[in-house]
C-alpha cells in the first residue's frame, strides 16, 4: 500500500522559492513514476512535472527552469524546489505515484505566492 504526506506548502511572496516534500511510504517499483500536479478551484487538476524510477524528468511549459523535481532513491520520497514563484502558481499541490493504470495520491499542500 502507497501512502502519501505532501509539507512545505505556504504563503510567500512573487519571485519566492518553496521546496515541497512527499514523504511516502510503500515498495517503490521500477516501473513507477512519481509526480507533482496542481489543481485550483474551478480547474481540473493539472500536470506539474514527473520523474520516472530512471530520473527521467518532464514539466509543464510554464514550470520549465523554474522547477525542479526529484525523489530519494531510498525511501521513495519526492521533492519539488520552486524558483521565482509567480502569483499564477497559487494551487494546492499534490504528489503523485502512477503505478500502471493505479494513481496514488496525497492530500495536498496550498502553496499560495501573493504579489
Amino acid at each position: 500500500q502507497v501512502q502519501l504526506v505532501e509539507s512545505g506548502g505556504g504563503l510567500v511572496q512573487a519571485g519566492a522559492s518553496l521546496r515541497l516534500s512527499c514523504a511516502a511510504s510503500g515498495v517503490l517499483y521500477a516501473s513507477d513514476t512519481m509526480g507533482w500536479y496542481r489543481q485550483v478551484p474551478g480547474r481540473q487538476r493539472e500536470l506539474v512535472a514527473t520523474i520516472s524510477y530512471y530520473g527521467d524528468t518532464k514539466y509543464e511549459d510554464a514550470v520549465k527552469g523554474r522547477f525542479t523535481i526529484s525523489y530519494d532513491n531510498g525511501n521513495g520520497n519526492i521533492y519539488l524546489q520552486m524558483n521565482s514563484l509567480k502569483i499564477e502558481d497559487t494551487a494546492v499541490y499534490y504528489c503523485n505515484r502512477r503505478r500502471g493504470m493505479r494513481d496514488y495520491w496525497g492530500q495536498g499542500t496550498q502553496v499560495t505566492v501573493s504579489s
